[in-house]
C-alpha cells in the first residue's frame, strides 16, 4: 500500500482559513480526504499541518495527524517538497509501511479517486517517476503577449508565431496543481519533479485555481454546475 500526505498549513493570507473554509457545504479539505479514501490505495492518510483546528477537522474526516508541522516549514515561501520530506520522515519514525507517496493539495474540490488511480498506473509503468495531472494551455502559449501597464504596449512572448494557425502549433501543458505521485526516495532526495516527471492529461473544465475570494466564488459556481449536470 501507499501513503497519502495532504499539506494544509493554517496561515493562508489571501483567503483566511482557506484549507478548512466551507466550500459548498463542507470544509474544502474534505474533498481531498474523501477522494483518497475512495481510491482504496492508501494504508494511511496523513495531514501535515501546524494548526490545531485543521488537525481536529482532519481527524473528524478520517485522516491521521500523527505529528505537527514545525513553524519553519509553515510560512508563505516554503515549497511542497521539504514539507512532504518532513512528513515521510515522521511517518517512518512511527513505522508506517508504504511504497510510493502521493501528495494531495487540500483545496481541490474537483479531484477524483479515478484520477488518483490512473496517475498511479502511469507512475508504475514509468519506473515510479513522479506523476501528476497536467492541462493543455488554451489558447496556445506561443501566441501569448507581455503587457506594459505603464503605456499599454503589447509584445509577443515568442515572436514568429503570430500568423500560425492555432491547430498547427505544438501543444503545451501546465501543472494542474492537484496531486503528485512519487517514490519515497524521490521525495527524500529532492529529485526535480517537473524535469523528470510524467503526466496525466485532465480536461480544462475540471481544474480550479483558487487564489483569492473571487476565485473561490467562481469555483463554487463551477462545482455546483458540474455536479448538478452530472446528477
Amino acid at each position: 500500500m501507499h501513503l497519502a500526505i495532504i499539506p494544509a498549513r493554517g496561515g493562508s493570507k489571501r483567503i483566511p482559513r482557506k484549507n478548512i473554509k466551507n466550500f459548498c457545504g463542507k470544509p474544502i479539505i474534505s474533498y481531498a480526504i474523501e477522494a483518497v479514501k475512495n481510491s482504496k490505495m492508501f494504508s494511511n492518510i496523513v495531514v501535515s499541518t501546524d494548526d490545531l483546528e485543521i488537525k481536529e477537522i482532519s481527524l473528524e474526516l478520517g485522516a491521521k495527524v500523527p505529528f505537527m508541522r514545525p513553524k519553519d516549514l509553515s510560512d508563505d515561501f516554503i515549497e511542497t517538497q521539504p514539507v512532504i520530506k518532513h512528513a515521510i520522515k515522521e511517518c517512518l519514525k512511527r513505522e508506517f509501511i508504504f511504497d510510493s507517496v502521493c501528495c494531495i493539495y487540500p483545496c481541490v474540490p474537483l479531484i477524483t479517486s479515478n484520477d488518483i488511480k490512473k496517475a498511479f498506473e502511469i507512475h508504475k509503468k514509468n519506473q515510479y517517476k513522479y506523476c501528476f495531472p497536467i492541462v493543455e494551455f488554451s489558447p496556445p502559449i506561443q501566441q501569448a503577449f507581455e503587457f506594459n501597464e505603464r503605456n499599454h504596449n503589447l509584445s509577443l512572448v515568442s515572436p514568429g508565431f503570430e500568423l500560425e494557425r492555432t491547430q498547427d502549433l505544438k501543444k503545451t501543458f501546465f501543472d494542474a496543481g492537484q496531486f503528485y505521485w512519487g517514490r519515497k526516495d524521490l521525495w527524500l532526495n529532492k529529485k526535480n519533479m517537473m524535469a523528470t516527471g510524467v503526466g496525466l492529461v485532465l480536461p480544462r473544465w475540471r481544474i480550479l485555481d483558487i487564489d483569492n475570494l473571487e476565485d473561490w466564488k467562481r469555483a463554487e459556481l463551477m462545482y455546483r454546475t458540474i455536479h448538478n449536470t452530472i446528477s
